[in-house]
């Protein structure tokens, strides 16, 4: 099972020119099982090459075969009408369920919008998978650190809902599948080396552990940059997007990969291969 994650920029490359059809047949070229992105835009003209097109409609019919789920942290309405701007989860595992969290929105005075965690519950090949994205705040260390703990707790709530199921229901009561399986990606605007990155991969008593994913496959070695590759705007090459796995995942990391060849953004798409039998 492939899952990819990717901050397109709204679908702005590196030349200046946004178009999602190129972000789409740049997708399918890994044949992601799902698809997590960050960075999607309506009703935003202006923005750099943006139309103001709703592009979580047009990547949903760009990617036939997906079901698209939408994640917008900024909801906001003026005289055009409705702007939304923020993550999508795109999905041709059979999904359960979908579930969007509202991060803490830090009043510290320095430039912010508001921040989400969108969460699909997918039918993996070994049974259910909990799919969480994400984008944390760019110039707040005080703002991203909130939204961490915010991110741990939706992630033990969810544990503790698996490890005891409530009595079934009608209606919205209905049973629907639960589990502490967990696979975590976005842009979180830090460094592999930040206090508040390491954060996510500190012993949990809720659940399994959360695990960077790159370290299981590539034992020892650096992180492979994934952003300030093309544009050194803000800093040297680093990584900022990355995907954890809960620890009773860890077996079944086949590999992590960086594309650090293209340009269709200011980010590169980050793939993780999960084994349909574990190691």
């Amino acid at each position: 099972m492939k899952i990819l994650t990717w901050n397109i920029q709204w679908g702005l490359g590196m030349d200046r020119r946004l178009d999602l059809r190129r972000i789409a047949d740049h997708i399918r070229t890994s044949d992601p099982d799902v698809i997590c992105l960050q960075e999607i835009a309506d009703n935003m003209p202006d923005l750099e090459g943006s139309s103001g097109e709703d592009q979580f409609a047009l990547l949903t019919d760009l990617l036939p075969g997906y079901s698209g789920c939408e994640g917008p942290g900024l909801v906001s309405f003026n005289a055009s009408g409705r702007r939304r701007f923020g993550n999508m989860i795109l999905s041709r595992a059979p999904l359960r369920q979908l579930r969007l969290h509202s991060l803490p929105w830090v009043a510290d005075g320095r430039q912010s919008m508001p921040r989400v965690l969108l969460e699909a519950l997918v039918e993996a090949p070994w049974g259910p998978l909990r799919v969480m994205t994400t984008h944390l705040e760019y110039f707040s260390g005080e703002a991203r650190a909130a939204q961490v703990e915010a991110i741990l707790r939706v992630y033990g709530e969810g544990a503790r809902r698996a490890a005891t199921p409530p009595p079934p229901k009608r209606g919205p009561y209905a049973p629907l599948p639960h589990t502490a399986s967990t696979v975590l990606t976005g842009d979180f605007n830090m460094r592999p080396e930040d206090p508040t990155r390491l954060r996510l991969t500190q012993a949990f008593i809720d659940g399994p552990t959360l695990l960077d994913a790159w370290t299981i496959a590539h034992p020892g070695e650096p992180h492979a940059p994934s952003f300030c590759i093309a544009d050194q705007t803000w800093g040297p090459p680093h990584c900022c997007d990355f995907l954890f796995v809960s620890a009773d995942l860890a077996a079944r990391v086949a590999d992590v990969t960086c594309d650090g060849e293209t340009r269709l953004s200011d980010h590169q798409p980050v793939l993780l291969t999960l084994k349909a039998e574990e190691a």
